[in-house]
């Protein structure tokens, strides 16, 4: 594959990885249990993507 033809691939995975970071950072400030679990359900539906990954981290 060319670089040219990458190009939008590349965009694609990072702001996928951008979202997902602002996403995390915002779950663990979140203050109340409905925030969580709306974020953690946005989270979830991306992972749908990249099966057996878990994009949120189980403490």
């Amino acid at each position: 594959m060319s670089a040219p033809s990458r190009r939008p691939e590349i965009r694609r995975r990072r702001t996928r990885n951008e979202k997902i970071v602002k996403l995390r950072k915002r779950h663990a400030a979140a203050t109340t249990e409905a925030e969580r679990t709306r974020i953690s359900g946005k989270l979830q539906r991306m992972a749908v993507n990249s099966p057996g990954q878990s994009l949120l981290k189980k403490d």
